[in-house]
């Protein structure tokens, strides 16, 4: 027992000094595009920024299967790229990375976390659990809060860096006010 006991406080304390992981410059390059096509205020044109997602997203997936993420920021800023896929399967892999991201100590990814687990359950027509996903149902309406199922408290919320739910739905008009839909 004792030998394991000193193994494991040996294998801790190399975890501790390991080296720093260096940021990965291209994937905070494709964060910052794909930001770039969503400043509040701009119109979006998605016959363009579509297009633009769909290459952002496959890249992101080669650099993540090469092993190209390293830090806790690669790992957020990918995940970041992720949440504007289009497949569930995109926002799962979004919210494993923003557990990685976390655990690499990476506080930011908090609420991507959150996020990426409501859009997830969004887009297979479950309910949502953190309040941080809004959905128009018809092209050119107002966006609304997707429905939230039960179990998640305003502390949990909180602990992810969300809004309450009091809060997310105060945020309707907010988000509408920001994002205008192109006619």
């Amino acid at each position: 027992m004792h030998t394991r006991s000193a193994l494991l406080v040996l294998l801790c304390l190399s975890a501790c000094h390991a080296p720093a992981a260096r940021d990965n410059p291209e994937i905070a390059r494709i964060r910052d595009e794909d930001q770039a096509d969503r400043e509040p205020g701009q119109t979006l044109d998605w016959k363009l920024v579509g297009p633009r997602d769909a290459a952002r997203l496959a890249r992101v997936k080669e650099l993540y299967l090469a092993g190209a993420l390293q830090s806790g920021p690669d790992f957020h800023r990918a995940a970041l790229v992720l949440q504007h896929g289009t497949a569930p399967e995109d926002f799962l892999l979004a919210h494993e990375l923003c557990i990685a991201a976390i655990a690499r100590g990476e506080q930011d990814a908090l609420w991507l976390c959150a996020a990426s687990e409501d859009r997830f359950l969004m887009n297979i027509d479950r309910p949502q659990r953190f309040a941080t996903q809004y959905r128009s149902t018809v092209p050119g309406e107002p966006m609304r809060l997707y429905q939230v199922g039960e179990g998640v408290s305003d502390e949990l919320r909180k602990a992810f860096h969300a809004p309450t739910l009091e809060e997310a739905r105060k945020r309707e008009e907010l988000i509408n006010s920001l994002y205008k839909k192109k006619e």
